[in-house]
């Protein structure tokens, strides 16, 4: 089978909770085609560079310097119908001249075909709006499901349980549910394996605390700053994982403060493993990679100011993880 997986690149979440299903189809002898732009694709192209990428358009957003993001969801708009209108029209010169078995879109809108049998992956079946546009809730969920209810299948990287689940009301109980297809958590780790790798990756330094950081300029490097003005003399070494792919893997220090642009899977897990506070975004792939590895107790979540989403989720998770 021929399968082109496309994720969105809007932080690297899209991309990493994607890893996990190319190794399956991999192993399953698949023949796999990456689809992508920005760090998303230089991401999977660390992880599969056997692998041949198509260049997919460009999804072109920056978060504000504010807290509170006004008007980004509106001034965003526009672009996203550029971009999905885009993505459509390219997928379709493509099928043109090569044929898929399979598409798999990790929350790109418009790169479906009715000729391809087509999967849309989300944890959001149910936006939730910033409170003052709540009143365009309703709206967002029916235009969202009108976009997901294109594709054939719509697969959702959580828990089928209605009660003990991970995203809770953004993809579970309401109205659109027929046609979700719950896989459980896709994660880019692996406990099974985390002794050998404690063995293996275990540092010379232990670091008290990691941060690992990802999403949208400038608020990525806003909140590498705070960091590092709050633990630059903390009383135990500290790690930031800057979340910069396309930046050679030279260390700096800043005081307590060890920065680093990248780090591989295994010397990261070995040392979310023996820290005692992991602080991170409350992006969803983040909270399914500690849930795998059973280390949401030790995280401190932060939202992305403005983004409803992880909002809720660092709400959600407020009290499960401090």
């Amino acid at each position: 089978m021929k399968i082109l997986i496309a994720p969105l690149n809007w932080g690297l979440g899209h991309a990493t909770r994607c890893i996990p299903l190319i190794r399956q189809y991999m192993v399953n002898g698949d023949e796999v085609v990456l689809g992508g732009d920005g760090d998303s694709i230089l991401l999977l192209r660390r992880y599969f560079p056997e692998l041949r990428v198509v260049a997919l358009p460009s999804l072109e957003l920056r978060y504000t310097n504010n807290d509170a993001q006004r008007g980004f969801y509106l001034r965003a708009l526009p672009a996203l119908v550029r971009f999905t209108i885009a993505d459509h029209y390219y997928l379709h010169q493509l099928l043109a001249i090569e044929h898929f078995d399979l598409i798999i879109s990790d929350n790109r809108f418009g790169f479906f075909s009715r000729y391809t049998w087509s999967v849309y992956i989300t944890h959001q079946l149910y936006p939730i709006l910033p409170k003052r546009l709540k009143f365009f809730q309703p709206l967002a969920r029916a235009l969202h499901a009108c976009i997901y209810k294109r594709y054939n299948e719509v697969w959702v990287p959580d828990y089928a349980d209605a009660t003990n689940n991970l995203s809770r009301a953004l993809a579970h109980g309401g109205r659109f549910d027929q046609k979700a297809k719950y896989l459980g958590p896709l994660s880019r780790f692996s406990l099974a394996s985390s002794e050998a790798i404690l063995k293996r990756y275990r540092n010379d330094v232990d670091y008290a605390i990691v941060a690992i950081l990802s999403g949208l300029e400038p608020q990525r490097t806003l909140f590498e700053k705070e960091l590092i003005e709050r633990f630059h003399n903390y009383h135990m070494p500290v790690l930031i994982v800057r979340g910069k792919i396309d930046n050679p893997a030279a260390t700096t220090q800043i005081g307590s403060v060890t920065l680093i642009p990248h780090i591989s899977d295994n010397q990261l897990l070995s040392i979310m493993l023996q820290a005692q506070k992991i602080i991170a975004r409350s992006g969803y792939s983040t909270i399914m990679d500690l849930e795998v590895l059973s280390l949401l107790h030790k995280a401190e979540l932060h939202p992305t100011p403005g983004q409803s989403e992880q909002e809720y989720l660092a709400l959600l998770y407020l009290n499960r993880t401090r």
